[in-house]
């Protein structure tokens, strides 16, 4: 079955010039804004143990966060195709890396954390069994040479409030 291509567009731009550019390590920020068409504003920096402003994404946040969403995205129509109704989900997601400023570094794993409620009546042991299917699809896992691991947590809501 051939595939389709999908273009993305972005526009990062460095806003970290404070008056004389590079002219020495110190002598800048490592603020960025990501922009695309018709989208917010992301305000980018690097990670704070790189001399980056953490109040900013870094790289390595929205890696996690691409793997993490991908994921749900998938799940969720998953579930929607397969009659299994979720009513909340939240992703607890942590990513590893390895390395220095010296010499550059890698992700070494990724861990999910789903917790999926579930409307009564749903099938739990099919909710969990999306999870892996989910997995195989997501675009951005199959795109990564690390491992994403997920540990998904079931739980149905409470009738009462329903």
């Amino acid at each position: 079955m051939a595939g389709h291509e999908h273009h993305y567009a972005v526009e990062i731009e460095w806003t970290g010039n404070t008056g004389s550019g590079t002219s020495a390590f110190g002598a800048y920020t490592h603020d960025y804004d990501i922009r695309a068409a018709g989208k917010p504003t992301i305000l980018g920096s690097s990670d704070p143990a790189f001399n980056g402003d953490g109040a900013r994404w870094n790289p390595e946040d929205l890696m996690v966060v691409s793997l993490s969403t991908c994921h749900k995205l998938w799940y969720l129509a998953l579930c929607a195709g397969a009659g299994v109704v979720v009513t909340a989900y939240v992703d607890r997601a942590e990513g590893w890396m390895t390395g220095s400023i010296e010499n550059g570094g890698r992700f070494t794993r990724v861990l999910l954390r789903p917790e999926v409620t579930l409307a009564p009546g749903s099938d739990a042991a099919m909710a969990e069994r999306l999870h892996e299917k989910a997995h195989a699809r997501c675009f951005i896992a199959n795109s990564v040479n690390f491992p994403v691991e997920h540990e998904a947590t079931i739980r149905f809501a409470d009738a009462a409030a329903a």
